[in-house]
């Protein structure tokens, strides 16, 4: 039975999912989630998927929203990507810290700068979140140096969640140039056979849209 991963494109935490089943060698499928068109909001959507988020995985009777939580449900049934013995805690430490410190503040500050109107832009939401984000960034680039993986000697969640947002095109204050530990991991990354960019992984791309609404 084929996975179906409801996602869109334009989101880092529908790509960590759609990363780690690609990498794992899964059978999965994406499936398009208008969430620009509101279909996340709707009482329909809600009823499958109560916390009104995307990614949204299917298999079966298993319904399982939250990109760590789909992470780990993949390495569950592949065996693969969350760390070996105690390692495990480390991938989930690294985990949680980019879901509180790095993707949330990304995500949020991308859509900020990009998919809104120009004229409904809250600079000084974003400015304070710039700020967050270069903290952010110098505590994985100083892990990074000197080491190719976040958590032992191959690439685990942790790698997958905290690049979720990082191959995005769109500026949110992060130039792989100025953090050359993290530019070289993202290499290793996009060097894993199977990988693809989330543009190119996931259907959606603001190519297809105005002022984040669609065309």
């Amino acid at each position: 039975m084929t996975i179906q991963l409801h996602c869109f494109g334009e989101s880092g935490n529908s790509y960590k999912a759609a990363l780690a089943l690609q990498l794992a060698g899964l059978e999965w499928a994406p499936v398009f989630v208008d969430f620009f068109g509101g279909q996340t909001r709707t009482a329909e959507w809600r009823d499958g998927a109560p916390m009104g988020e995307a990614p949204l995985l299917v298999h079966g009777d298993v319904r399982l929203s939250q990109s760590g939580a789909i992470q780990q449900w993949v390495s569950d049934r592949s065996g693969l990507h969350g760390g070996h013995g105690d390692e495990k805690y480390e991938v989930l430490r690294w985990v949680l810290w980019d879901n509180h410190k790095l993707s949330s503040v990304a995500g949020m500050t991308r859509f900020l700068m990009n998919f809104l109107p120009e004229a409904k832009r809250p600079q000084p939401v974003i400015d304070f979140n710039l700020g967050r984000l270069r903290a952010a960034y110098g505590t994985l680039d100083a892990h990074l140096t000197g080491r190719d993986w976040i958590v032992g000697d191959g690439i685990t969640n942790a790698d997958i969640s905290c690049c979720g947002y990082l191959y995005y095109p769109e500026p949110f204050g992060f130039d792989r140039a100025e953090w050359p530990a993290i530019d070289a991991w993202l290499d290793r990354i996009a060097a894993r056979p199977g990988w693809k960019h989330p543009y190119d992984l996931m259907p959606g791309n603001p190519s297809d849209r105005q002022d984040g609404v669609p065309t």
